[in-house]
């Protein structure tokens, strides 16, 4: 059993039923898989090898999944890259990937051209829908004649994919799979979330991402469901397109909600169809979940917490636990997962107590490709260290309180950023909101609270510094307030914090020198 292989058995099983829908594009299954077909004899006759890596530099169109399961059927490893990276950025990825060819929208040829200068390993750069960079070959130009099955021999443990990290605090590293673990991943999915070949998924999350890709997409190709890709999330086109399309599972990013719930006639969409819906890749406060809840009309709701090193395998919050455990991260690892909670000697801590999220099972990341160190310091005795602080109450319920990078100690206290976050998303008047600690010559470090405000509200610091007074203890009141218009986040829509603290030091060094 191999990825490409499963779409082959659903072209044959249901051969008319939608596959892939973009635009006014629709794609049957049986019509879906001889495209893909095409595209893999294509790869084939431009001399790709099994083992070759090919790199995608794409946004949500039809074209990714056609490259994606193209790329799996010949045997070679598929390297999603994100589209919003600069090209010196891209460069890194394609040499230390290794990869020979790129596949990308026509919308980042000149961003490629730049990254391949100095990469000779890649010989060629495929464009969709058309090529207008002399030398790259154009999509429609690679689609072979032939619509047959490609023939390439692949076994499980054959490498499928590289996906790199999302560089929230660094150079991003590659998480390489084999097939049988993102098949692994496909049951665990499954399992757990209850797909089937009826649900309907829409994508608007980036399907480079682990979490779009691999408990989604690639889950909802193996069951025969149907796909909905959108270019670019926009929330009232979101709303519009779950009504249209009948929607039944719907992902989003926590950024994605809250946008949502601010559509001024966001209750005026028929979103009945929505079966359930998921929620990940950064925490998410409490009342915005509910507030979700109320738009969608149903208490359905699943919390994702994992990373794209386990494939993203990691805990579940699900619908009945929502009824009473709502702002927890989950109890429950994945299936095939198993998770624990240690101190930094390695041993279980007890509830109450704060310690590293742990997680082994099948799912896991084979290795980080080229980077024996990092793995081995990741990986030990077949754990995955996630870098991930959480506590665990009484009936094992996890939340998920910090990046240990990102915890602070002010005075000798530990402070959780998601804590104070959370608090200050309780505020009528804040839209979003990050909390990062900076360096203090008197308690070692500071709270700092950057913060968004809703469109026509006001406020200054002394009335966010009240409202916290209310709601924690007096040393995790942030001691320094900024107000922006946005937060930095990445295409996985996870913030950067790194470059908040950048800002701040930039910020306080020319104060300091005025």
């Amino acid at each position: 059993m191999n990825i490409g292989h499963y779409l082959a058995l659903n072209a044959r099983r249901h051969p008319d039923k939608v596959a892939v829908t973009y635009n006014d594009r629709t794609y049957t299954y049986d019509t879906f898989n001889r495209t893909v077909n095409r595209m893999a004899n294509g790869l084939r006759e431009l001399g790709t090898q099994k083992g070759e890596k090919v790199a995608l530099m794409m946004t949500n169109t039809d074209a990714f999944p056609v490259c994606y399961f193209a790329l799996a059927k010949i045997g070679a490893v598929i390297v999603p890259v994100n589209f919003r990276l600069v090209a010196s950025e891209v460069n890194y990825i394609l040499k230390q990937s290794e990869s020979v060819a790129v596949i990308t929208d026509d919308t980042f040829e000149q961003i490629i051209q730049e990254a391949i200068k100095d990469v000779p390993a890649v010989r060629h750069v495929i464009t969709a829908p058309a090529a207008k960079v002399a030398g790259h070959l154009s999509f429609h130009n690679v689609l072979s004649a032939d619509e047959g099955e490609p023939g390439i021999k692949i076994v499980p443990e054959d490498d499928l994919q590289i996906l790199y990290t999302s560089g929230t605090t660094g150079r991003p590293k590659g998480a390489l799979f084999d097939h049988m673990r993102v098949f692994k991943a496909n049951i665990a999915m499954t399992g757990t979330l209850g797909f089937s070949s009826d649900d309907r998924f829409l994508h608007v999350a980036p399907l480079f991402h682990a979490a779009q890709l691999n408990i989604f997409l690639n889950p909802g190709i193996f069951l025969g469901a149907s796909h909905f890709i959108v270019r670019e999330f926009n929330p009232v086109k979101t709303l519009e397109l779950i009504e249209k399309h009948q929607i039944t599972f719907f992902f989003g990013v926590p950024t994605m909600y809250n946008m949502l719930l601010h559509v001024p006639n966001a209750a005026d969409f028929n979103l009945s169809s929505i079966r359930c819906c998921g929620y990940g890749a950064a925490p998410m406060a409490a009342t915005l979940v509910q507030q979700s809840m109320d738009l969608f009309k149903t208490n359905q709701f699943y919390s994702l917490a994992g990373l794209t090193e386990g494939g993203p395998s990691g805990v579940y919050l699900s619908p009945h636990d929502h009824q009473t455990k709502i702002g927890c991260s989950g109890k429950h690892p994945l299936l095939l997962t198993e998770v624990k909670l240690v101190d930094s000697d390695g041993n279980d801590v007890a509830p109450g107590v704060h310690g590293e999220v742990l997680l082994r099972g099948e799912t896991m990341m084979k290795e980080y490709f080229k980077k024996d160190a990092e793995t081995a310091e990741t990986v030990v005795d077949g754990w995955l260290h996630t870098g991930d602080l959480a506590v665990k109450d009484e009936e094992g319920f996890i939340t998920f309180v910090d990046r240990i990078k990102d915890m602070i100690i002010s005075g000798g206290e530990n402070i959780y950023s998601v804590e104070v976050e959370n608090a200050l998303y309780k505020f009528p008047k804040v839209f979003e909101a990050a909390v990062v600690g900076t360096p203090d010559p008197v308690w070692g470090e500071k709270v700092n609270a950057i913060v968004v405000l809703k469109p026509g509200e006001t406020a200054d610091g002394l009335e966010i510094q009240e409202f916290c007074r209310q709601n924690m203890a007096g040393y995790k009141i942030p001691g320094n307030v900024v107000f922006v218009d946005s937060l930095p986040r990445n295409a996985s829509g996870k913030l950067l914090k790194y470059k908040i603290r950048e800002q701040l030091k930039l910020n306080a060094e020319a104060v300091h020198t005025n």
